[in-house]
């Protein structure tokens, strides 16, 4: 067992993702490598971690993406931007609902009028 990661036999109440800076995720790459046949197992299981784990970490490590990152939603810088453009979108749309409704009355009245000038006839 590692010295930082002792597991508590006790059930927690809420299970706590753990979070691996890249210190130590390159760390436990140097040690990958340097393990021999069936060493690997070992350190992964004394680790508390997974293959799969590890081959993220190399895949991170050789495009140069191993960091530690912020979790969470990222900011939008474009957001007060976005919000002007969705106000000015419903005005629009308010605006041209009202167009559509002068036009819509305008279209009955023609037609009232025809019918009357039909009538008169």
């Amino acid at each position: 067992m590692s010295q930082r990661y002792k597991p508590n036999p006790e059930v927690q109440a809420k299970a706590e993702r753990r979070r691996f800076s890249a210190e130590y995720k390159r760390r436990i790459l140097i040690e990958a490598e340097k393990c021999g046949r069936g060493q690997l197992g070992s350190l992964l299981r004394r680790e508390g971690l997974t293959y799969s784990q590890l081959t993220n970490w190399r895949k991170g490590y050789v495009n140069g993406t191993l960091t530690d990152k912020p979790r969470g939603p990222q900011a939008n810088p474009n957001r007060g931007e976005v919000r002007r453009l969705e106000t000015e979108n419903a005005r629009l749309k308010r605006k041209l609902e009202q167009a559509e409704a002068i036009i819509d009355a305008q279209k009955k009245l023609a037609q009232l009028l025809e019918r009357q000038k039909e009538e008169l006839s």
